[in-house]
């Protein structure tokens, strides 16, 4: 300590008092610094002490939450809870909205199906009840080999007479009093044998579109999933979402089989899943190795990757 107020007189030129009030002053100085951190560090909690206040706060919510659980799952879903029954032959115009909830749709849809019937009128033919707002195309299409309602629509001269026979008395203002325009109703139909004509019929198709359906198809073989309308070029999402809507695949169609023994190179690649390499790979193998023993035996081959193995298996035979 000597040597350094010796220092401090020597570099500053200061006098024995001057030295002592210079150390006060820096001996305040580096207080007033630590200070802050000397007083948090004496109040402040512990990590624990947050843990445990945390703790608790949480186990009192999860407590509340669990008290209030059992009542809001009872209001809620008991209270609309309704047993399904399996699909039965049903005219839909006389199904109430608990039936309908029983074929397996929610409360709002089936109430919409009344509402519906009681401003438009009855439901006349089948794909009709496509009109409703809200109906998922798939529930449509199981829906409809249950539906006891024509296929095609009424015949539109049939009401037209149907409605001068039962005018009182004629009126000269006939155009301001004429029956509504029917709505046309696209029914849905067979995507394998449909022709382009049947196609322009569904929005969003034209004629290249149409054709280019078509050509795939029939380079195919026929389509055996509806999930396939995704390979054509040039479909947007939407178009393929109408042609799932009015089109369908039927549950017994098998496509035309290609035989990956007795085909050529030029036979297989042909078909669209099959590129000219592995055409040439099949044939090698089948010359190297004898024909094949089962399909299975395909997946031997490097270029058939797992996709294009399960792509191909509805269109191969031995």
């Amino acid at each position: 300590m000597r040597k350094i107020r010796h220092w401090i007189r020597r570099y500053f030129g200061f006098s024995q008092g001057e030295v002592n009030g210079f150390l006060w002053l820096i001996g305040i100085m580096v207080l007033l610094t630590a200070a802050p951190f000397l007083l948090n560090k004496l109040y402040q909690p512990s990590t624990a002490d947050y843990i445990t206040a945390d703790k608790q706060t949480l186990d009192s919510l999860v407590a509340q939450l669990e008290a209030r659980q059992p009542e809001q799952r009872g209001n809620r879903y008991d209270k609309y809870k309704i047993a399904t029954v399996a699909l039965r032959p049903f005219n839909p115009n006389e199904l109430t909205v608990e039936e309908w909830q029983a074929f397996g749709l929610p409360k709002y849809l089936a109430q919409r199906i009344l509402n519906y019937r009681s401003k438009v009128g009855d439901f006349t033919y089948k794909a009709e009840l496509g009109k409703i707002y809200g109906l998922p195309d798939s529930v449509f299409r199981r829906l409809y080999p249950h539906i006891q309602l024509p296929e095609e629509r009424p015949s539109k001269y049939g009401k037209r007479s149907e409605y001068a026979s039962s005018r009182s008395e004629p009126r000269p203002d006939w155009s301001s009093n004429r029956p509504p325009r029917e709505k046309f109703i696209l029914a849905p139909f067979n995507i394998n044998t449909a022709d382009t004509t049947q196609l322009k019929q569904i929005r969003g198709i034209g004629s290249k579109l149409s054709a280019r359906i078509v050509k795939y198809r029939d380079g195919l073989g026929g389509f055996h999933s509806m999930a396939q309308l995704q390979e054509v070029y040039g479909l947007s999402p939407e178009v393929v979402d109408s042609l799932r809507k009015y089109t369908f695949v039927p549950d017994a169609y098998a496509p035309p089989q290609l035989s990956i023994n007795t085909a050529t190179a030029d036979e297989l690649k042909a078909h669209p899943y099959i590129t000219s390499n592995v055409a040439r790979a099949i044939v090698a193998y089948r010359e190297q190795h004898g024909q094949f023993k089962s399909i299975e035996d395909l997946q031997q081959i490097k270029l058939v990757t797992p996709e294009l193995y399960q792509k191909l298996r509805p269109y191969l035979s031995l």
